[in-house]
């Protein structure tokens, strides 16, 4: 196994991690329909019950995603984590408060009551999604940081990594075409909690309603999307010379999709998988649409970080310093550390399937009225 090959690997598996925690995120869009006013009490506390047996999946892939970036590329671990830390400490405090609200909502005498909690479980609905997706667009935007490796050895600044304002990630904000990836998300993700509630739920009106939902934000997911794709394919792009030098090269992005095949048809079976999933929960009586949608996520997740990885391009630009922008080559783990963490990977596959047979357990019953009014612990 060669440097460049593990390299390649490993950006193949956090590619994977990424496209996992997306699609995952079907918990944060479900919680978003806690606002649907038509639907009752007991309604709403079935959506809860169907979301609450799934939440600690996404928060794992999360904890997952940050960790193996942090072992095979601590480059830009240190990077974004060190210096973009704002976006990543909003991400953790809403999967805190979701998790808090899950399991405080329903008790006796709590702070914020039902309502109170309910509204925290919808702001991560939204935050979550919206932060990961500005976060990983500025891939393509490129972020505000300068990288000198020679500066470890200063003992009054040891510090690689600097970032160049006060923001510390929220000047993403300011990136129209960053933040359209993150609205992006959240339209997705809605539209997986849809129709994941759709499969897991034994109510006519919940179901309605879900159908509803997914006709009226597709229009919207299909516009901001598709909006983000044109100008993502359009703009310059990070190009990495065979020497390491970085460049800006026009049509770089739409150049990476032409000359890889693969991906270009990766790309395009993720995004019919999703608009099969979304036409069989907006215009069938099928309730398996979130299957379709959620492998399609994942593809569609994929080809975006091969968009931004692959074929001599650099995936965390720097706008201030071109030639601090890290690239697979240059912010990747020692080869010793990359190999022995490859043979680790291997239990992979053992691990999907403890998940996936897990979830059939957990699903095997649709939950109804019944399930929620009884004596038994609920969310």
């Amino acid at each position: 196994m060669s440097y460049t090959f593990l390299q390649n690997y490993w950006w193949v598996l956090i590619s994977l991690l990424g496209g996992l925690l997306v699609a995952l995120m079907f918990v944060q869009g479900a919680n978003l329909h806690l606002g649907n006013r038509t639907l009752d009490d007991t309604q709403k506390r079935m959506i809860l019950n169907s979301t609450g047996r799934k939440w600690e999946l996404t928060f794992t892939t999360l904890v997952t995603f940050g960790g193996a970036f942090f072992a095979s590329f601590p480059l830009f671990y240190s990077t974004s984590f060190g210096g973009a830390y704002w976006v990543w400490v909003l991400l953790l405090i809403t999967f805190v408060f979701q998790a808090v609200s899950y399991e405080f909502q329903h008790k006796k005498e709590n702070l914020l009551g039902v309502k109170g909690f309910r509204i925290a479980l919808m702001v991560n609905g939204f935050l979550a999604p919206f932060l990961v997706g500005t976060a990983v667009g500025t891939f393509f935007t490129g972020s505000d940081f300068k990288v000198d490796k020679l500066s470890i050895v200063d003992p009054t600044n040891p510090v690689i990594s600097t970032w160049g304002n006060t923001w510390h990630g929220l000047e993403a904000l300011g990136q129209p075409h960053a933040v359209l990836l993150g609205i992006t998300l959240v339209f997705l993700t809605s539209i997986l909690g849809a129709l994941y509630i759709m499969s897991n739920i034994d109510d006519d009106r919940i179901l309605s309603q879900m159908r509803r939902t997914v006709k009226i934000a597709a229009i919207p997911f299909l516009a901001v999307f598709l909006t983000w794709l044109v100008i993502l394919l359009l703009r310059k792009g990070y190009a990495v010379s065979p020497e390491g030098t970085v460049s800006l090269e026009s049509g770089k992005y739409l150049h990476n999709l032409l000359s890889q095949p693969w991906l270009l048809t990766m790309t395009l079976v993720g995004v019919v998988l999703v608009l099969w999933g979304i036409y069989q929960g907006a215009f069938s009586k099928s309730r398996r649409g979130i299957w379709p949608a959620g492998i399609g996520t994942v593809l569609v997740v994929m080809a975006v970080f091969f968009l931004a990885g692959f074929n001599g391009t650099a995936y965390y630009p720097s706008c201030t310093d071109l030639q601090s922008s890290l690239t697979l080559a240059n912010s990747s783990s020692s080869i010793f550390t990359l190999k022995v963490m490859s043979w680790v990977s291997l239990l992979i596959p053992f691990v999907v399937a403890y998940i996936a047979f897990a979830w059939r357990a957990m699903d095997k019953k649709k939950i109804t009225k019944e399930e929620i009014i009884g004596k038994e612990n609920k969310y």
